[in-house]
This record gives structure tokens, C-alpha cells and sequence, in this order.
């Protein structure tokens, strides 16, 4: 009989190990938990592109050290949403007052933004901007 006695043993080691298994496998969340959001800006896109066939919508982290700038540009045909995570910014924009961005501002950039920008703070400024540029 000890072969009766190996093959319960075996079933009930196995028996053991696969509920331990079935108990430690992640359930696929149905439903959101723990997640808080807030509106930072957007950009309404009605008349800022013909098409947006071929082109990427993209994230970057952008680093510019203390003093450093950003030359003269606009977004005729790349709309931007940006989000300063450190340092100081001044924008210049044409026909608009200096906006001074500092940790935690955002803004937009649509068809009528042309600007540059300074780096004004005492750290690196680094923000992340989304656009979509041309190809």
C-alpha cells in the first residue's frame, strides 16, 4: 500500500501548490481605483489642422538650463500643450504680455502662438510638451 500512500501524497502536494498558484494570479482590474486627476490644459483643435494623416501625437521632456533660450517660433501647423515640472520659463509672445511659467504651469500653443522663451530660474527649466508636428 505504500503506493496508494505515494499517490496521495503527490495528488495533495499538487492539489496544494496549483490553489496556491490559482490564489496568487492578479485578477484584471474592471474598474479604476486610487487615481485622482486634474485638468491642465488643452487645446481645442477645430482649425489648427487640415489633417493630421501621418502624423505622430508625441511626448517629450524638454531640458533648458539657466539662461538658455528657445528661438523665435510658431505653431502655425503644430499645436502644443506643455507642462513646466521645474525651473522658471518667460515666453515672449508677439502683440502679448511676458508670461512667466514657473513648476507646476502649463499652456497651449495653437496656430496664432509665435514666441520664444527664456530659461529665468536658478535650476534647468524641464517640462514635458505634447504636440503633433509634421512628419
Amino acid at each position: 500500500m505504500p503506493n496508494g500512500r505515494a499517490i496521495f501524497v503527490t495528488v495533495a502536494v499538487m492539489l496544494v501548490f496549483a490553489s496556491g498558484y490559482a490564489v496568487g494570479q492578479r485578477q484584471v482590474p474592471t474598474e479604476t481605483v486610487g487615481q485622482s486627476e486634474e485638468h491642465l490644459r488643452s487645446l481645442d483643435l477645430t482649425g489648427e489642422l487640415d489633417s493630421v494623416e501621418g502624423r505622430p501625437l508625441r511626448m517629450r521632456k524638454i531640458t533648458l538650463q539657466p539662461g538658455g533660450v528657445i528661438g523665435l517660433h510658431n505653431h502655425a501647423d503644430r499645436p502644443a500643450v506643455t507642462f513646466l515640472l521645474q525651473g522658471q520659463m518667460t515666453y515672449h509672445q508677439d502683440g502679448q504680455p511676458d508670461l512667466v511659467a514657473n513648476e507646476g504651469d502649463g499652456f497651449a500653443e495653437g496656430r496664432s502662438t509665435t514666441h520664444w522663451g527664456e530659461s529665468t530660474g536658478t535650476v534647468p527649466a524641464v517640462w514635458v510638451a505634447v504636440d503633433i508636428p509634421q512628419p
